[in-house]
């Protein structure tokens, strides 16, 4: 079965600010200028695997962080206590709220993890210009990006528990480091996600579709 023509074969590019589809006359598009908001048209992401893999090092490495320093301080009547998000996961456990510390757990340690590992496949199959699955990749790269808000899940906690326990006279809660290295890692997570360009997916070697 015959594929579709691709953009580049029918001389179109599309402006990655607005979406406007423009005609080119052929090459990359560099140096051209989207006619609807004057930004410079590229054919793909400049840069997009040496962004990517720079931020997600660096994701990984504010993460490591994330997990090691507490992330909330707890006192009350004397009695004070700093969580990481694995002792908090625990502690919630304990303490008979099972569903949220599966919640916090998968939105903390689970989606991060699979974050790093999806970008990953992505950007070393995409290099290698390897045809396995392009479809299924694309779905992937999809869901990492839908996926991604969630992962803030810790940081909303400590905010929305900060601002109500600062009402009572006996307790208190202080948000800590780990906290801060967990919300950059989300937001390098995210940066990196929106730096990579899915349809490097469809430029291997192989156009066969998988």
């Amino acid at each position: 079965m015959s594929t579709l023509p691709r953009a580049a074969e029918l001389g179109l590019i599309g402006c990655h600010v607005c979406g406007q589809v423009c005609r080119f006359a052929g090459g990359d598009g560099d140096g051209l200028a989207c006619p609807r908001c004057g930004s410079a048209l590229h054919r793909r992401k400049p840069a997009s695997y040496a962004r990517t893999w720079a931020l997600l090092i660096a994701a990984f490495l504010m993460y490591i962080p994330a997990n090691v320093l507490p992330i909330m301080r707890t006192a009350s009547l004397g009695d004070v206590d700093d969580n990481t998000i694995l002792s908090g996961v625990v502690e919630l456990w304990v303490k008979g709220s099972p569903s949220l510390a599966v919640i916090v757990f998968c939105a903390s340690i689970v989606v991060p993890m699979l974050k790093f590992l999806a970008l990953g496949t992505l950007l070393v199959s995409c290099r290698r210009g390897s045809g396995w699955a392009r479809r299924q990749r694309a779905q992937l790269y999809r869901l990492v990006e839908l996926i991604g808000y969630w992962s803030m899940l810790d940081v909303f906690v400590v905010a929305l528990l900060t601002a109500l326990v600062r009402f009572g006279l006996f307790s208190l809660v202080e948000p800590l480091p780990g906290v801060v290295f967990f919300g950059l890692t989300v937001v390098l997570t995210m940066f990196a996600s929106m730096c990579f360009d899915p349809r490097l997916i469809w430029d291997g070697q192989d156009d066969s579709d998988d």
